[in-house]
C-alpha cells in the first residue's frame, strides 16, 4: 500500500453500456489513485480504456459500485452519492477546479490563440496566470507559438498546447486520452516524460490511456490492463486489472 495521499478509490464498479445491439461491460473490482503517481491504462481498442477515463473525469456515471471517493487535500468527497442525488453541479464544479484533461487530438480550439487556448481553464475558475502559463511555455518549448492559432501548429506542438493548457490551473489530477497516438516516436516519448516529469514535481496524479505498453513502461508507477472474460455474440465483459 501506497504512504502517498489517496485520491480516488472506486470499488467493485460495473459499467454497462448497449450499442447496435450488443451488450459491453466493464468491471472495475478495485482502482486506488494516489498523489503524485504516474498512472498507465494499457489496452487495445475497445477494451474499455477511454470507459474508465469518463469515469475518473466525473462525465459518466458507473451502473453499479460499491465506493467511489475522492480526495481533494481539504475533505473526502463521495462521487457515488453526488452521482446518485444528480448534483450535476457539484461534479462540474470538481471537473472544472480539480480536473484537467489531454484529449487525443488537443482538442484546441481553432479560433483562439496558443495563448488563449491555455488561459481558458484558468479564465474559467475565475483567475489571472499569464506569467505562469508564459514560464510553462518555456518550459514545453512552445513560448515562440502563444500568438499562433493551432492550424498553424504541429501534432506535437498541438499535443504540448493541450497538456498547458490542461495543467495551468493547477489541477490535482490530469487524464489524458492517447496523448501520442498523432505523433512520431520521438515526441511520444517527449510527452510521456513531460507527464512523468509532471507527477513528481508537481504533485499531480497522472493518468494515461494508452495502447502501446513499452512507451510508457520505464516511467509508469503504476498499470492498469484489461481482461477480457467473456465474449459471445450479445456480450463483451471486460475487467481491469492491475498488471
Amino acid at each position: 500500500m501506497s504512504t502517498l495521499p489517496l485520491v480516488f478509490k472506486l470499488q467493485e464498479a460495473l459499467k454497462c453500456r448497449v450499442q447496435g445491439g450488443v451488450t459491453f461491460e466493464l468491471h472495475l473490482p478495485k482502482l486506488e489513485l494516489y498523489q503524485s503517481q504516474f498512472v498507465a491504462i494499457v489496452g487495445d481498442s475497445g477494451c474499455g480504456k477511454s470507459t474508465l477515463l469518463d469515469i475518473l473525469a466525473l462525465v459518466s456515471q458507473p451502473t453499479t459500485c460499491t465506493q467511489f471517493f475522492y480526495d481533494d487535500t481539504t475533505q473526502k468527497i463521495d462521487i457515488k452519492a453526488l452521482w446518485h442525488s444528480k448534483n450535476e453541479n457539484a461534479l462540474a464544479a470538481l471537473r472544472r477546479s480539480q480536473f484537467g484533461y489531454v484529449l487525443q487530438t488537443g482538442g484546441l480550439l481553432p479560433f483562439l490563440t496558443v495563448l488563449q487556448n491555455i488561459q481558458l481553464p484558468s479564465h474559467i475558475n475565475g483567475y489571472e496566470n499569464d506569467m505562469h502559463i508564459k514560464t510553462l511555455a518555456k518550459r514545453f518549448g512552445i513560448d515562440a507559438l502563444l500568438e499562433k492559432k493551432p492550424q498553424y501548429l504541429s501534432g506535437g506542438q498541438r499535443q504540448r498546447v493541450a497538456i498547458l493548457r490542461a495543467i495551468a490551473h493547477h489541477p490535482k489530477v490530469i487524464l489524458a486520452d492517447e496523448p501520442t497516438a498523432a505523433v512520431d516516436k520521438t515526441r511520444a516519448l517527449n510527452i510521456v516524460k513531460d507527464f512523468h516529469m509532471l507527477a513528481k514535481e508537481r504533485g499531480t496524479t497522472i493518468v494515461m490511456v494508452t495502447h502501446d505498453h513499452s512507451l510508457i513502461a520505464p516511467f509508469a508507477d503504476v498499470t492498469y490492463t484489461f481482461e477480457i472474460t467473456k465474449r459471445s455474440k450479445n456480450l463483451i465483459q471486460s475487467t481491469c486489472i492491475l498488471s
